[in-house]
Formats: C-alpha cells, structure tokens, sequence
C-alpha cells in the first residue's frame, strides 16, 4: 500500500476539518484524489491564484464534482479563497457548496451531473487551439462517471480534432456510490478502451506522487492525441476504516466525535 508523506496527509486532515465544519460531505471520493490534485496544483498547473482568470492559465477541470473536498482544500492552500471558508462549506450562504460552481475562484466549470465535465473541457482545449493561446485542460473523471455515454462521444470528438492539449485522468477507484464498479457495470480494461478512443494512454499508482510527477512531465504523451491517464487509486485513501467501503460515499451528517476517530486514523499510518 503506498505510503502518505507528510502533506498528503495534511491535505486530509483538511478534508476532515472541512467535513466537520460543514456537517456534511462526500467522503470517500475527495480522499481517492488527493495525490493528483497535490501533483497538479503543487507543480503542473499553470494558474495565478491572485488572477483567477489570467486568460494564458491551464484549466482543470473535476468532473466527478462530488470529490470537491479534495478540490477545495487546494484551492484554499494556494490562496484562491481564505482557507476559513473550508469551514463553512455547505453552510447556507457559504461560497463553498456540495459540488464545484464557476463563482468559487479557480474553479472553471460547474460539475456535479456526471458526464459533462470531459466535454466541457474538450470546448475549452478547441478554444485554445483556436485562439493560439498555450492553455492546456485536465479533466478528472470518476471511473463510476465513466458508464455516462457523453464521455465516450466526448473522447471521439477529441480524438478527431487531435486534441494534445488535453489530459484526461480517471481517478479510478474502482468504486461508485453503491458499490463496486466491476459489479454495477463493468467496463473492462479501462487503458484498451481509451486507446480504441483514440487517446494515447498511460496507468500510474495515483497515490504514488513521485509516479505521478514522471507521467505529467512526459506531457504530451503524443502531439496528435489527447492523453488519458489511468490514475489506481483507492476510496477513502488514508483512513483506514473508510477504505474500499461504500458507505463512505458521502455522509449527511458529519459530527466532531467522528471527525476525531478519523484524524486518530490519519495519524496512526
């Protein structure tokens, strides 16, 4: 089992904070991508905290909107928004909500119905190209969210317009929100299928950060095609009771004793 540095796990120890803050969250999925968003933010993404809407920036994108958590606690550690606001996520009026929306600073699409995310994106790599601007997308899918068909006629519209400025990951945890994915609807090999789509393909460990930084810096995998990274992860990554357990989807109600029973996890690995 790969191992969490020191900021992996402070990154969720912030997901915790913002869980107990709001009350309410979705658990599992924010912990499963922790790593990617770290790697992406920390040391890939070109973007401007102090100017959200810098025209030249990447874009990402989180399609499986429902691991926001793992979005918002790196929007707040690079500045975007005041990190108190974590604490207020789902709170009536609060900026933060339940899914990501385009009036949080950072985030470039509103996400939550899954299947839409990918297209979204597929605009905007079509836009840059177009308008000769150096922007790259990266768009995190669910591999749950991959049984939506929008997806897949998304990636043939990539494909044809050979769109290399896009990067496609799926935080593949092999679960969704009722169980396992092999069991509601099995995909099969999810690499053979994205390269029958067109894309240049490559799998890594996606909680493995230094695995992580060798795939994004071999971007792009190839100049005529949008890439697809298979990202192995595991929901609930990081506290061990919350694992590979689907009941750990999403929590409606989220009180401090089991805030505490999850930093105590957190801290004994």
């Amino acid at each position: 089992m790969t191992a969490l540095d020191e900021r992996s796990r402070y990154l969720r120890g912030l997901i915790i904070d913002a869980l107990e803050g709001g009350g309410r969250g979705h658990v599992g999925s924010a912990l499963s991508l922790v790593e990617i968003v770290r790697i992406l933010y920390d040391e890939v993404l070109r973007v401007r905290p102090d100017e959200p809407q810098w025209p030249d920036r990447d874009r990402f994108i989180l399609s499986k909107g429902h691991g926001c958590l793992g979005l918002y606690v790196m929007l707040a550690d690079k500045g975007f928004f005041p990190r108190e606001e974590l604490l207020r996520q789902c709170k009536a009026g609060a900026l933060l909500g339940g899914h990501p929306e385009t009036h949080i600073p950072g985030v470039e699409a509103s996400t939550g119905a899954l299947g839409h995310g990918l297209n979204i994106g597929i605009g905007m790599a079509l836009a840059a190209r177009m308008q000769k601007r150096p922007s790259r997308v990266f768009v995190v899918l669910g591999d749950g969210e991959l049984n939506e068909g929008s997806v897949w006629e998304g990636l043939m519209c990539a494909a044809k317009h050979k769109l290399s400025n896009l990067v496609v990951m799926v935080d593949s945890n092999k679960m969704q929100s009722y169980g396992r994915v092999e069991e509601v609807m099995d995909l099969g090999p999810l690499p053979v299928k994205f390269a029958a789509f067109g894309c240049a393909v490559r799998e890594v460990d996606g909680h493995d950060v230094q695995a992580l930084r060798d795939v994004f810096a071999g971007l792009p995998v190839d100049g005529e095609k949008p890439t697809a990274i298979i990202c192995h992860t595991v929901k609930g990554k990081g506290i061990s009771f919350c694992e590979n357990d689907a009941t750990w989807h999403h929590k409606a109600s989220f009180k401090a004793e089991l805030a505490a029973k999850m930093r105590a996890a957190l801290e004994t690995i």
